[in-house]
């Protein structure tokens, strides 16, 4: 379907840097993206312009430097810090005789090597779709008229026109594929929902360490490494916190500056998670010095997904890389918290951050003392599973002695389940 050079795994990198704080890129991250990719950098060609140019984005020099490199070194490939346009990709590979990736080509790589589950590879292909869709060039010269069969009129389509029905085509169908998984979705949020279970969600900059956290926080053993977007597929767990009860805490794809919008778009059933969390723990690594910028780039994409009203509890994290740095709280003019500094790797402060979500996260709760007869045995069971007695003794009849404390909407729950007999069970209001 293309004609495309094909790619390799050496490459000649180009970083250009730009008047434009908009477009200016950070020639690092291009690195570590390289890096994730599984891609040898041969060498690094540099240059600063002040508007791109049309034809190769950098001048006719630059790109000819360009070529001289991926000659000398015998690179099969050229990635470019930026987003190019296709007739510019094309212009090019023409140029280099080699394959050229543009940033968001880089990102959709590196998105489709971590994919592992079957709705993660789905949303990566419609990402990569909707990419190249606009990249399509002439393939099979000899098939570039399709004639007409029996009964049929007129010379046919193109072979670029058949490329492009078919992509249609499979667009249409990952996106009916993809409605079936947002339903489901639904179907578990709507079940928490009803149960009244809190969700949080951990959001963040590429590699500031939110898997990690996760980690720590569930004692899972998601896949956590350091390099951009080591977590790909989304993963939700639950936890207990006091006074709270149970909430579910969703580990999401990392965010990036100029975050692709085909990424966004394809990836939106996913990020529904962090649309209607109560709660967001912004993970950011303090130990950046970018730091700033990578928090205002999360912002950005939180707004794009209709996030941005979504409560926020920032999580400083990697502290064992500042000097001077001790796990902490910060909190606004009104005691709230707002910022919880700790090391995930270390594992310290979790002990700080369950407290404060605890606080931003607590709702009213109820305190009685219940006197429950022995033919309640079911009754105190559930109380027993919920763990929220203290106390506990028995009187002369064999009745169950208990201090009870709970969130009211719990408390509102069992009496409806016992049919009101609960509140007749209380003897003493704490």
């Amino acid at each position: 379907m293309f004609d495309r050079y094909e790619a390799g795994e050496q490459a000649v990198l180009v970083h250009i840097d730009f008047p434009d704080d908009g477009s200016k890129e950070d020639l690092e991250e291009l690195l570590m993206l390289a890096s994730s990719a599984g891609v040898e950098t041969l060498d690094v060609v540099t240059g600063s312009r002040s508007t791109p140019n049309p034809k190769y984005f950098v001048g006719s020099g630059k790109a000819e430097e360009i070529a001289q490199a991926v000659k000398h070194h015998g690179a099969k490939l050229v990635l470019f810090n930026h987003s190019l346009s296709p007739s510019q990709e094309r212009n090019l590979e023409k140029l280099c005789q080699c394959r050229v990736l543009d940033r968001t080509g880089l990102i959709l790589d590196i998105f489709a090597q971590r994919a592992r589950t079957h709705e993660g590879k789905l949303q990566v292909e419609l990402a990569q779709l909707r990419h190249i869709s606009t990249r399509l060039v002439r393939g099979w010269t000899h098939l570039e008229r399709q004639k007409g069969g029996i009964g049929l009129r007129g010379p046919g389509e193109t072979q670029l026109e058949t490329d492009r029905r078919l992509l249609r085509g499979r667009i249409n169908n990952i996106l009916k594929r993809l409605q079936k998984v947002q339903k489901q979705r639904e179907q578990g949020r709507r079940a928490r929902s009803r149960r009244e279970i809190p969700t949080l969600s951990l959001v963040g900059y590429t590699n500031a360490g939110k898997s990690t956290l996760f980690n720590t926080m569930t004692e899972s053993q998601v896949y956590a490494a350091d390099q951009l977007f080591a977590t790909l597929d989304p993963t939700l767990r639950k936890i207990q916190l006091q006074d709270v009860g149970p909430a579910i805490l969703a580990d999401t794809v990392g965010f990036i500056r100029h975050l692709p919008h085909d990424l966004v778009a394809a990836f939106k059933a996913t990020l529904q998670e962090t649309q209607e969390a109560e709660l967001l723990l912004h993970v950011v690594d303090y130990s950046d010095e970018h730091f700033r910028d990578n928090i205002d780039s999360v912002n950005e994409v939180l707004e794009e997904i209709d996030a941005g009203e979504v409560p926020q509890l920032v999580v400083c994290n990697k502290i064992d890389r500042l000097e001077d740095t001790e796990p902490r709280i910060d909190r606004d003019e009104q005691g709230q918290p707002v910022r919880v500094w700790l090391s995930a790797q270390q594992n310290r402060g979790i002990d700080l951050l369950f407290e404060a979500l605890t606080e931003r996260l607590s709702k009213s709760m109820v305190e009685y003392r219940l006197r429950i007869p022995p033919s309640e045995g079911k009754l105190r069971s559930e109380l027993l599973r919920m763990q929220c007695t203290s106390n506990e003794n028995y009187d002369a009849e064999g009745n169950w002695l208990v201090n009870v404390r709970m969130p009211v909407s719990d408390w509102n729950q069992m009496t409806k389940r016992t049919d009101e007999r609960l509140p007749s069970y209380v003897t003493q209001q704490s």
